[in-house]
């Protein structure tokens, strides 16, 4: 689908969800905020909305309150070199372009490629859970293999990875390893590579690092569970890990709860302020990481050990582990529920 420059303005009224889902369903990856009369009064990135979001801000915010206030433009009229200079002196991939009276008529952009540079990173897909919670669907087929729309889980995530330059994999296997291997081979149906890590015995969510061969990893290890749909930008991910720097990187996903009652409080005996149903916000681990090559190399053996464990360790030894929010699309198939909906909102992601 071809997308135009119009498809990235957004009104200033608008909310932050509507911001995250633009950037989303187009390939701008953009927002330009708008008044009534299309005058710019600023833009929204990727970047903008994830600070928003670690800042407190929820997706009901509106757009204003986080948006860059002051970007930088080009009139009508620039040359296409006068253009390209102001991108590369400010590292800029996007420059909307305004009239005489500020007003949006264009958006100029870099590059807009279908699909992302090649990326030397190796991927570790985690697949060998028994999905018990599936029951009985996963009784002859494991979790990863069961088809959201017209292809099984695994191979949604496999394809998404390659379209965005992957092509070096690792898949851990344990329960009906067969069925996996027989399912996606040596990868060469996807022009990529894939090697397995046997299981002999369940490793929990980060032991299957312990059987990759470390001197094979020399930069950043993509690792995600095998049983989750996204629109998550892997490069993205990458590219923030690399500016952040640290240890690994988990991406999160924020959490509501409403406590269904009016929350008291007090000193003593006396009541000072009563709060009616309010909403609890957390961030959870949304499964997806990226691992620097020492950390994987610490992970030796067939130790069982789940990912919290090993990042709270790194922590504790004084190592960075950096925040990923995740506002786009996310779903962990886990549960029934969760895979009945999973036919329904995953189906574009699977054709």
């Amino acid at each position: 689908m071809k997308f135009t420059w119009e498809d990235a303005v957004l009104g200033c009224g608008k909310t932050v969800r509507d911001a995250a889902q633009l950037l989303t369903d187009s390939s701008m990856r953009i927002v330009l905020v708008v008044d009534d009369d299309g005058r710019l009064l600023g833009t929204v990135t990727d970047g903008d909305i994830r600070r928003a979001v670690v800042a407190g801000f929820g997706m009901g915010s509106t757009v204003s309150e986080i948006m860059q206030n002051n970007p930088t433009t080009v009139s009508e009229g620039d040359t296409r070199r006068k253009i390209l200079q102001i991108m590369r002196e400010k590292d800029l991939l996007h420059l909307p372009v305004l009239d005489a009276t500020g007003v949006v008529i264009g958006l100029e952009i870099m590059q807009n490629l279908v699909f992302d540079a090649p990326r030397t990173n190796s991927v570790l897909l985690m697949a060998g859970g028994f999905g018990r919670r599936l029951h009985p669907l996963t009784q002859n087929l494991p979790k990863p293999l069961l088809p959201v729309g017209k292809k099984p889980i695994l191979e949604t995530i496999l394809v998404q990875l390659v379209e965005a330059g992957f092509s070096k994999f690792f898949i851990a296997v344990h329960y009906k390893a067969d069925r996996v291997r027989e399912h996606f081979g040596d990868g060469s149906q996807w022009d990529v590579v894939i090697e397995y890590l046997e299981e002999d015995k369940p490793l929990g969510t980060a032991g299957a690092l312990g059987l990759l061969d470390a001197e094979t990893i020399n930069v950043p290890l993509l690792m995600m569970n095998g049983d989750l749909l996204t629109r998550l930008n892997f490069g993205q991910l990458l590219d923030y890990h690399t500016t952040h720097g640290g240890s690994a990187t988990m991406c999160v996903r924020e959490y509501d709860v409403q406590i269904p009652y009016g929350v008291v409080q007090g000193e003593g005996m006396q009541v000072e302020d009563i709060t009616e149903k309010p909403v609890q916000k957390f961030f959870v681990n949304a499964g997806i990481y990226v691992l620097e090559p020492k950390l994987v190399a610490q992970c030796k053996g067939d130790q069982a050990e789940d990912m919290p464990d090993l990042l709270r360790a790194t922590i504790k030894r004084g190592g960075k582990v950096n925040m990923f929010p995740i506002h786009e699309y996310w779903l962990d198939i886990g549960r029934m529920e969760e895979y009945e909906l999973a036919q329904i909102e995953g189906a574009d992601l699977t054709a």
